[in-house]
């Protein structure tokens, strides 16, 4: 499938919108997740729901979207000590990361995700990582995605491309470019439906959707909501 994608999916609000943003691009897109004993495990039991969302808003999508791989990937939570795999506080370690920040991850989430799609005949890897509105994750970062995207190719032997659509726009743009491709309706659905709290709290709804409204996440995507919603040309409703 020259025309085909795999989408880093965890039920988020970015990988969500990355999921769209593939699906308008490509004719043929699946979705892979990881369970790797995160504190908010429940983001990985809204994902079905997510995906079946998002197949609704558009036939094309619907048509385009294939299948799901779940990956368990607990070793990493036991070998990765975080404020994500533990009970620990929210706070900065010492040398100044976030304490939630889990060394390794999205290396080694873009690796199998990468393994998955060469052995499917997909070409191009979605992820949703970006340093313009993050929390401060080197791996997040445009130089280490180049550079892992050279050793995987070396390493199997392919020429995949991993893709980050959001690497360079912020929060408020990330809203923006979610109603650009979907609409109305897509922003609804990813208020309502997808999880980014990093405390896994699904008991509190607010205007950007569920969360403990205090962990770094749930800051981050409060304060891009309201500069989306401020921006706006027509005053968002519902």
């Amino acid at each position: 499938m020259s025309q085909s994608a795999i989408v880093l999916f965890s039920g988020g609000q970015d990988s969500t919108t990355c999921l769209a943003w593939a699906l308008s691009h490509y004719d043929h897109v699946e979705t892979i997740g990881f369970g790797y004993g995160q504190r908010h495990a429940i983001e990985m039991d809204c994902r079905e729901a997510v995906r079946s969302g998002v197949a609704g808003i558009d036939g094309r999508w619907e048509a385009g979207l294939g299948r799901d791989h779940v990956i368990d990937l607990t070793v990493l939570g036991q070998v990765s000590t975080s404020a994500l795999t533990a009970d620990l506080p929210l706070s900065k370690r010492p040398d100044g990361l976030p304490a939630t920040f889990v060394p390794g991850r999205n290396l080694v989430f873009l690796t199998f995700a990468s393994i998955v799609a060469h052995q499917r005949g997909i070409k191009h890897v979605v992820t949703g990582v970006c340093e313009t509105d993050f929390s401060g994750y080197p791996d997040c970062r445009d130089d280490t995605v180049k550079a892992l995207q050279v050793a995987i190719n070396l390493g199997m032997e392919a020429r995949l491309v991993l893709e980050t659509p959001l690497m360079w726009i912020d929060k408020a743009a990330t809203w923006k470019l979610a109603e650009a491709l979907g609409g109305r309706a897509f922003v609804d659905l990813i208020v309502n439906a997808t999880h980014t709290c990093y405390l896994g709290d699904r008991s509190k709804r607010h205007e950007w959707g569920f969360g403990c409204d205090k962990c770094d996440a749930c800051g981050l995507r409060r304060e891009g909501w309201r500069r989306y919603i401020s921006e706006a040309v027509e005053p968002y409703s519902r």
